[in-house]
């Protein structure tokens, strides 16, 4: 087993995450290539969480929240409010620029925010498919119980149950909630990893604290326990081979990183309708 701890990261206006993948020492899992774990963090009428407008091109942004709301748009056209329980799975494909906003209504009273973002890569034959957006709504993922514990099937497959997010690739992501005395082995996949989202939680009696991922070894089935309540994220799924990332951007090939770069920086990638403001590409081009 191989133990990742977050580094942190600022998003600017004060809004820090804990930063899993990619790590030093593992590039991905499966093909999640990006994990973010934001929150929960209070924020009032005078503080600005607010994503501009930004470009991605050659993944897929996994978006989960447990608490809160903000506003999706993009350049296709979709305009989504995102809310807790919800998948929205956004394909950049070729190109798409998206903000995430804090939505009109919370803007002048306290809120919580609290969730998941993951990138995953899109198979090399797919990378520049077209643009596109899908929500599934909370009440459309499908729950179990198993060991005691409540699981939700976000993505992929498990216990015979199958989520109807579509995906490229071989991809599993479950959320796991646990209480003192439940427990249960884990499902098989190419290449998984455990990310304690809150509590403590225990592979085979070994303490996990919140905040670390620990990416399981081929093949085994360790169990999944608590001896207290904890929330549990479970990723992994085939792997899709290394990919260049840089800033937003990412492919298996260097040379799109480059053309992706130079095209937002001439305003080439297209915009969000009714967006004035972007995100500059950062002052160190990719070489």
């Amino acid at each position: 087993m191989l133990s990742l701890q977050p580094h942190l990261k600022d998003l600017g206006g004060g809004f820090t995450v804990r930063r899993l993948l990619p790590a030093a020492s593992r590039q991905a899992v499966g093909p999640f290539l990006f994990f973010d774990h934001f929150g929960p963090v209070e924020a009032g009428p005078a503080d600005n969480h607010d994503v501009r407008p930004h470009p991605h091109i050659g993944l897929a942004t996994v978006t989960y929240l447990f608490e809160g709301a903000m506003m999706h748009r993009d350049s296709t056209g979709v305009v989504k409010r995102i809310e807790p329980g919800a998948i929205n799975w956004m394909t950049a494909g070729r190109g798409i620029v998206h903000s995430e906003r804090t939505p009109d209504d919370l803007r002048s009273v306290v809120r919580r925010s609290h969730g998941l973002q993951l990138w995953a890569a899109l198979p090399a034959a797919d990378e520049e498919l077209a643009p596109t957006f899908s929500h599934t709504p909370a009440d459309a993922i499908p729950e179990i119980e198993v060991g005691g514990a409540h699981i939700r099937v976000l993505v992929g497959e498990a216990f015979g149950v199958v989520s109807p997010v579509a995906v490229r690739s071989a991809t599993l992501y479950l959320d796991i909630a646990l209480t003192v005395g439940d427990a249960f082995p884990l499902p098989l996949a190419e290449e998984r990893a455990v990310y304690v989202v809150e509590g403590d939680a225990q592979l085979d009696g070994d303490d996990i604290p919140p905040g670390r991922m620990v990416v399981l070894d081929p093949g085994e089935e360790p169990m999944l326990s608590a001896d207290a309540d904890a929330r549990v994220v479970l990723i992994g799924g085939a792997p899709l081979g290394p990919r260049h990332i840089w800033w937003n951007f990412v492919s298996s090939r260097k040379e799109r990183i480059v053309q992706a770069a130079d095209d937002w920086a001439a305003q080439r990638m297209g915009n969000v309708p009714g967006e004035t403001e972007l995100i500059p590409l950062p002052d160190k081009r990719p070489g």
